[in-house]
């Protein structure tokens, strides 16, 4: 039979997929076996047995009888395929013949051998056996030089690993050496180069004073010139190269005079034509701000310049103005008005707010707070501003439930997102009803000083206002945590409540599972607030400020369950004002999660000490912090001058910290921590001015508050005039120890300087207030509370000067712990004053407006 091995691939499968062999193979041993008498008929019948039983079950003796079926085991699955050429094996009967052949002659040849060996009788049985014996010995020798070889590569190897290890630390202890010369040097240059540049610095400070006090000479000398021209006569002084402003571009000058106030730019327009022209650009007067001129401006110059720049003005500010209807009526005129601000004008009516309604239909800011506006002024607000976003009416008790029902006529204020209704104690449940109705847009929420607000008015205003992303009730003490379940259906960003005494650790359970994306939480003076809201807070992920300040009873426990989780790494400001039973502990777990915390406050922290002001070094990414009122020694505020990146540090009430803790050297820490090498003796002197160790680390110092510390004197401020040049803020309110002479180098050096608080400083004189008028020149707020050896004529004068003052010569009240010589008092004349004894205190706050039209 010819074989398909050659054969098209195709037929193959066919016959292969047909089952083809093994139905022909089946046939094939029935015919063999059986040997029926008619071959033909036995063919239709076992094929019609196939068919019915399925080629899939198909076996070789499938058409045999049992009875004639061979009990021998089956050796292949079919040998049809072989035939037909269709199995994949490779054995073939020529392969099969090798084999045999193959076979057959090894069995002969091994049974030969073994015949030849046994047959054959053995010669030279001796030299074999001397042969063995050789081989023996070759053997024994090698193993025992293997042997010996093993044991010295070892030892080698254990010398080699010495002599390794011996270079290794002679490398280290030249390496060492070599550190330790460096470093050597390095200090030695390093010490070399900071005295170098102390005594530049000194010399520096001490030709600027020296300068100083000639300009004071010269101005001492020469004639005196009235207060509203004394700027011009310090600016003279101080030799300040003549610069024409009108040389600079157009962009230049209006961003120069972007930051002057309606009386300097009036002032500015008055020098001369060119700066006169300067003052006239019509973006300088897209916002004017009467409220800071409300003393002295007159109604005709209102209406002059409203009329002449109505075009481009978009925001004005009356605040506080008394002003005629007439002058109000005049804003009107001001089509493209954006912003107004009316707040606390007693003279606004709802006739006025009629004439400014029907001009200003673009108006997106509204204040109207602490005014006379009735339910009338309520029914102007959704007919002619359709497009008011921000409304204040605070304090305004005139308008009722009804008035507020009126924001839902026409088109309604449904583009309302900020609504301030605080102190408006006359609105009921119904009034929030009505504000929900017509103010469904409403996204932040003010409401202060309302001690009428109730879970139902919360509740009433949430059913329908639920976009509101910030709450501010401050003052709201029936509020509780039912509130915050009725809110649950705002996605609150913003929460700020102060002295409610309902408020308990179940309102922070509602924030934890309602408001996962709040990022602004303000619970202060809340008693009941524990560590278990705390607890509630750490998984918020998106928290960013938390004050807690005066919850006292929140302790260790709480904030290190708050600092373990996620929110650790996102907060930025964190304050825990008067939470007397934190400790170092907390401040260690701050600055090991902490790494982005920027303000931090601890006042009245009585259980912080040194040790946990040197953790607060640490949290490098710190700017401002408050320890007002904590054990913080001089120790402490030597580790805090490490802290290089800080610029607000408050240390009000501190009474262990000295002028020696202000100039404590810095060499001094560098020998001890990094060297442990002890500096000249001539360093460690306290009253050396070489090396101030505060003051120098806070080079970009800008706040500081040493209020209430009577135990430093004038050293301190020397000190800040010699490093600390760029601050702007400065309290040194209750220190009688300061005098002229350092005031003198602050005014000399601090040029910068915006707010001075010398309330209680008793030595200081006039001399004080005329070094300020001329080195302080951006002075704006100066506090002169019980400074009774400063004139009233002197504090006139500088009035001027500044655009807020507060001074009072009356001798300094008992709590300041001193007389009005600087004496400290004792403990029998601190006593409680009697309640048939009257307190008489002076108000004697000088403005500093003065009439520029």
């Amino acid at each position: 039979m010819a074989s398909l091995r050659t054969a098209d691939s195709r037929l193959r499968s066919y016959f292969k997929e047909n089952y083809i062999p093994q139905v022909c193979e089946a046939l094939l041993c029935g015919l063999l076996i059986t040997c029926p008498e008619d071959p033909l008929k036995y063919l239709q019948k076992m094929i019609i047995t196939i068919m019915e039983s399925g080629l899939e079950s198909l076996l070789w003796d499938m058409c045999i009888d049992p009875s004639m079926k061979p009990k021998i085991r089956r050796l292949s699955e079919t040998y049809m395929e072989q035939l037909f050429g269709l199995d994949d094996q490779l054995m073939t009967p020529e392969l099969m013949i090798k084999a045999c052949t193959f076979y057959t002659g090894h069995l002969v040849k091994t049974h030969f051998c073994i015949w030849r060996d046994i047959a054959i009788p053995l010669i030279n049985e001796e030299n074999i056996l001397a042969e063995k014996m050789e081989k023996a010995i070759e053997y024994d020798n090698f193993r025992l030089q293997k042997y010996v070889f093993r044991l010295w590569h070892s030892y080698a190897a254990g010398q080699k690993k010495l002599l390794t290890e011996a270079l290794l630390r002679i490398r280290k202890m030249c390496h060492h050496y070599k550190l330790i010369i460096t470093l050597t040097k390095w200090r030695d240059k390093a010490r070399y180069e900071y005295k170098k540049r102390e005594d530049e610095l000194m010399l520096k400070h001490e030709l600027q004073l020296r300068k100083w006090r000639s300009k004071v000479k010269v101005a001492a000398k020469e004639e005196p010139i009235p207060p509203e021209h004394s700027l011009s006569k310090a600016s003279l002084l101080g030799g300040i190269p003549e610069c024409d402003i009108s040389l600079l571009p157009e962009r230049a000058v209006s961003q120069i005079f972007y930051y002057l106030t309606l009386r300097e730019l009036v002032i500015c327009g008055q020098v001369c034509h060119s700066w006169m022209l300067m003052t006239q650009a019509s973006s300088l007067w897209n916002s004017i701000d009467f409220s800071k001129v409300k003393n002295i401006i007159t109604d005709k110059y209102i209406v002059s310049t409203l009329q002449r720049w109505r075009l481009n003005v978009l925001r004005l500010n009356f605040r506080g103005c008394l002003l005629r209807s007439k002058t109000l009526r005049s804003v009107s005129l001001c089509r493209n008005l954006q912003e107004l601000n009316v707040s606390d004008c007693p003279t606004l009516t709802d006739e006025s707010m009629r004439y400014i309604s029907e001009g200003c239909a673009g108006v997106l800011y509204l204040n109207l707070s602490n005014t006379t506006i009735t339910n009338r002024t309520m029914r102007l607000l959704p007919r002619y501003f359709p497009n008011l976003q921000n409304l204040s009416l605070a304090y305004c008790r005139k308008f009722t439930d009804k008035g507020l029902r009126y924001l839902n006529l026409g088109n309604g204020c449904h583009k309302l997102i900020y609504l301030d209704l605080s102190g408006c104690t006359q609105i009921s449940v119904q009034g929030f009803r009505n504000i929900a109705n017509s103010c469904t847009g409403i996204m932040h929420l003010t409401i202060n000083d309302m001690p009428t607000l109730t879970d139902n008015c919360v509740k009433a205003l949430a059913e329908k206002c639920t976009r509101i992303t910030s709450i501010v009730f401050i003052g709201a003490p029936h509020i509780s945590d039912c509130a915050f379940k009725a809110l649950s259906t705002c996605n609150l960003r913003k929460i700020r409540f102060e002295g409610n005494k309902r408020i308990t650790d179940a309102c922070f359970k509602y924030i934890h599972k309602n408001y996962p994306n709040i990022n602004h939480i303000y619970m202060v003076d809340c008693k009941r607030i524990t560590d278990g809201s705390l607890m509630s807070l750490s998984p918020l992920k998106q928290l960013t400020v938390l004050n807690l300040a005066n919850c006292i009873r929140i302790g260790d426990v709480g904030l290190k369950q708050f600092l373990d989780g996620p929110v650790s790494t996102r907060i930025r400001e964190l304050n825990l004002s008067n939470c007397i039973h934190l400790s170092d502990a907390s401040i260690v777990k701050l600055s090991e999660r902490c790494s982005n915390l920027n303000y931090l406050s601890l006042r009245n922290c009585e259980y912080l000490t040194d040790l946990g002001i040197e953790h607060i070094v640490y949290i490098f990414s710190l700017v401002s912090v408050d320890l007002s009122g904590t054990n913080i020694s001089n120790e402490g505020l030597m580790s805090l001058s490490r802290h290089k990146k800080l610029k607000e540090l408050s240390l009000s009430e501190c009474y262990k910290i000295t002028d020696v803790g202000i100039q404590v050297p810095r060499l001094t820490l560098l020998g001890k921590v990094f060297f442990s090498v002890p500096p000249p003796a001539q360093l460690l002197s306290p009253k050396r001015d070489e090396t101030k160790a505060f003051c120098k680390g806070s080079l970009i110092l800008e706040h500081l508050d040493v209020s209430y510390c009577p135990q430093l004197s004038d050293e301190i401020i020397k000190a800040l005039a010699i490093y600390c040049i760029y601050l702007t803020s400065l309290s040194i309110a209750g220190c009688p120890k300061i005098t002229d002479s350092a005031m003198e180098m602050l005014s000399a050096k601090c040029h910068y300087l915006h707010i001075l608080d010398i309330s209680g400083c008793v030595l200081l004189t006039d001399q004080m207030l005329e070094d300020l008028q001329m080195g302080c020149k951006q002075l704006r707020i100066l506090k002169m509370q019980y400074c009774r050896l400063i004139s009233k004529e002197a504090a006139r004068r500088m009035s001027s000067m500044v655009q807020q003052q507060e001074y009072n010569p009356n001798d300094p009240p008992l709590w300041f712990g001193y007389d009005y010589e600087g004496k400290p008092l004792t403990k029998q004349e601190i006593t409680p004053l009697k309640e048939d004894e009257e307190i008489t205190v002076t108000d004697s706050i000088y403005s500093g407006e003065e009439e520029v039209v």
